[in-house]
């Protein structure tokens, strides 16, 4: 069956125009968009349904979700080893992370109080957390230096495919039969079909059949990761940009929804957040490979300069649909248009910088030092849009005027990075 998947996804008519990828990349973005699916139908739903139909405040649902980011660190450090573990691999480490996130998409589903969100939220970080440094760790298997980027961002265009149809999918059946709670059962069901993807059609990679005398040590392979200043000031940098994106994820569809929209007496319907954020992966998909492709020619630092610069773009888009007395809805979708943009220019690079810094038996270690950064900035930036849309308007406002501005900090980052970069490969 496996032979089967490979000659398939090997025929596939889009790697007739785009460069030469692995099969084996092919097959698992199938899964991934599967998985997506289930995903996109609860990921700008879910505070929404917790706030509104469970009854939590916006703070403590905040809170919840930033919880999984603590059970997220340890499944990270504990599925990096596990990924670049001769014994157990990046295939089993997936299936483990696939069928943990079934399980909590399910706890998810029967939530009625905060004690049950915190419980489905924490075996949910679990999950995350031991999928993300195999997932990369496959694709950076996968991929050769001179189609890098591409490789990461075919596996990026099919999570945001998979995003972009299980929105339309969520608004549809929300509107058909008013529950929220089917939306996490059918996320349950996609990362089953992901368990299947995985278990049948994905193989263990190369790197991982070193023999044990070639090997490092996990103590020592997380002292070099740690010991490796290029690496950590990437780290510093990165946290940034997952904060910026939890905004996206948790704060926004709320604000959207229940933010006093001065021209009106209430903010957006459902019908028209789903309308919004599917324009907003439909935006990411048709842009991935072209952004990708034109950003190719730039060093890793300068395609994040520009990722930074556009974050800083469209927090002040949404910062003007907030206090703009007419047209908050033209505004919030060039702000989301923005916000496009500025992840396909982010994603691709930054997982390409870190497998070019990592050497190939330390992948899976790297990688979930990296993920860890998506943890840290889920643990600040859900709570912290959660408090401040609890806040009086003036201080709502004002919260995002502040994301701009630390964008001037991410930048002068990136620009001691590359001059560290460029002094190692001086030597």
């Amino acid at each position: 069956m496996t032979s089967k998947l490979v000659k398939l996804a090997s025929q596939s008519q889009l790697s007739s125009w785009l460069p030469s990828i692995h099969p084996q990349v092919w097959i698992f973005a199938i899964g991934r968009f599967l998985s997506e699916v289930g995903t996109g139908c609860t990921l700008f739903y879910a505070p929404i349904f917790f706030v509104n139909e469970v009854g939590l405040s916006a703070t403590s649902v905040g809170v919840a979700l930033g919880s999984a980011s603590i059970s997220g660190i340890v499944g990270r450090i504990v599925g990096g080893s596990l990924a670049d573990s001769e014994h157990w691999g990046r295939r089993r480490t997936l299936l483990l992370a696939t069928a943990i996130s079934a399980i909590a998409s399910l706890v998810l589903a029967a939530t009625n109080d905060f004690t049950i969100l915190v419980i489905g939220s924490l075996i949910s970080g679990l999950g995350i957390g031991f999928y993300w440094p195999a997932a990369e760790a496959v694709v950076a298997d996968a991929s050769q230096i001179d189609n890098r980027r591409e490789t990461f961002a075919i596996a990026r265009l099919a999570d945001n495919l998979g995003l972009a149809i299980g929105i339309m999918l969520a608004g549809f059946l929300i509107a058909v039969i008013g529950s929220y709670r089917w939306l996490f059962i059918i996320d349950a069901i996609s990362f089953l079909m992901f368990f299947g993807v995985v278990y049948v059609g994905i193989s263990e990679t190369e790197q991982q059949q070193i023999g044990e005398s070639e090997k490092t040590a996990h103590f020592a392979s997380w002292m070099a990761v740690l010991s490796d200043r290029r690496f950590l000031v990437y780290i510093a940098v990165n946290i940034f940009f997952t904060i910026y994106i939890s905004q996206i994820h948790s704060t926004l569809p709320l604000y959207f929804k229940n933010f006093v929209i001065k021209s009106s007496t209430e903010g957006f319907a459902q019908t028209t957040i789903s309308v919004l954020f599917a324009w907003h992966l439909v935006l990411a998909i048709i842009c991935q490979l072209p952004v990708t492709s034109f950003l190719k020619r730039c060093s890793h630092t300068l395609a994040l300069t520009v990722s930074a610069i556009l974050w800083g773009v469209g927090f002040g888009l949404i910062w003007v649909s907030g206090t703009a007395p007419s047209y908050n809805l033209v505004w919030v979708a060039l702000a989301l248009g923005v916000f496009a943009v500025a992840i396909v220019s982010y994603t691709p690079s930054a997982a390409s910088l870190v497998t070019e810094l990592a050497p190939e038996n330390q992948r899976g270690v790297y990688f979930s030092v990296n993920a860890v950064c998506w943890a840290i900035g889920s643990f600040i930036g859900h709570p912290l849009g959660g408090w401040a849309l609890d806040q009086p308007p003036i201080i709502t406002n004002t919260f995002w005027l502040g994301f701009p501005l630390s964008v001037l900090i991410v930048v002068v980052i990136l620009q001691y990075l590359n001059r560290i970069l460029a002094d190692t490969n001086s030597v």
